[in-house]
């Protein structure tokens, strides 16, 4: 949180009367806003703020700069009413966005691109990532997320869904045989993807889950790697389709054991509900939805 957040939660903690109420009106953990506190109490070189399991309690400091930081806050709203009106709420900002390595540049890159060409007044951050990123705590305002989401306090657009294939290259298969059933992989030489097949037991589907053990020749930590490595015929891989698109499109990798995929993830855009208003988040949303919906549902080679 900047130094205006830190005064906005700061204020809120003091109206609201708790840590927990003011991270609710901000969208915020208490983590985030415990943190944000102690941050302005440590550049003011005092606290502001007594702690107790019950309430919260101005110390004589605190007492002293609430009103300089009510004034602050008010003086930056007007600023800011004044400056939407003239310019049509045309999106300003900083945006950051954040999205898994292999996606965010073969997909959202690409987007960022076009949105920056549009808005002049916005600059982007964008975060490639293979890790779920906490939205609140991190400041980040909208996300690509390729998974079954749980409740929460986020708001999700989906856009697509991708599969988990296994695929190999037609010269390893023309070496090795094709594999029928799962079972067969136990005989092949298998490439792990630590991201997507952490461990040596791969799971596949056909009206219940099948699991296979397999003895990896090759385990890396980058589905990039993995997927050149089978495409150079070192071996079987799974991959998200999205991933193998432009490879099983142009033949060099084979899609094998269809009939024992699992279901297909759902691919969604995921943001806070205090950010869905901001111009910046609603004309990037507005851009990206229609076009990841087209890309996804593309019949290249097999999404």
């Amino acid at each position: 949180m900047d130094r205006l957040d830190a005064l906005r939660a700061f204020t809120l903690a003091v109206d609201r009367g708790s840590l927990s109420a003011a991270g609710r009106q901000l969208a915020r953990s208490p983590a985030s806003i415990t943190r944000a506190i102690a941050a302005l109490e440590d550049r003011l070189g005092a606290p502001l703020l007594v702690r107790t399991t019950r309430a919260l309690k101005l110390t004589e400091a605190g007492e002293r700069f609430l009103p300089t930081a009510r004034r602050v806050l008010d003086e930056l709203d007007v600023a800011e009413a004044a400056a939407t009106a003239t310019a049509g709420r045309e999106p300003h900002g900083q945006l950051t966005v954040t999205a898994p390595v292999l996606f965010g540049s073969l997909h959202v890159r690409p987007l960022v691109e076009s949105y920056l060409a549009s808005h002049a007044g916005v600059r982007v951050r964008l975060l490639l990532l293979d890790r779920v990123v906490n939205l609140v705590d991190e400041g980040v305002d909208i996300a690509v997320r390729i998974a079954h989401l749980p409740d929460s306090a986020l708001i999700a657009t989906a856009v697509g869904a991708v599969r988990r294939l296994a695929v190999a290259s037609p010269a390893y298969l023309a070496r090795h045989g094709t594999p029928r059933k799962p079972a067969d992989l136990a005989a092949h030489r298998c490439i792990s993807s630590l991201g997507l097949t952490p461990s040596e037991t791969w799971t596949f589907r056909r009206g219940r889950a099948i699991q296979v053990r397999v003895a990896p020749v090759l385990s890396v930590n980058h589905a990039e790697s993995a997927i050149g490595a089978a495409a150079a015929g070192a071996g079987i891989t799974c991959a998200l389709s999205y991933q193998v698109a432009d490879h099983l499109e142009r033949g060099a990798l084979v899609r094998l054991l269809p009939a024992f995929e699992p279901p297909p993830v759902p691919v969604q855009l995921v943001f806070p509900a205090a950010g869905a208003r901001a111009a910046k988040v609603r004309a990037f949303l507005e851009l990206a939805t229609p076009r990841l919906r087209a890309a996804l549902a593309r019949p290249r080679g097999s999404r």
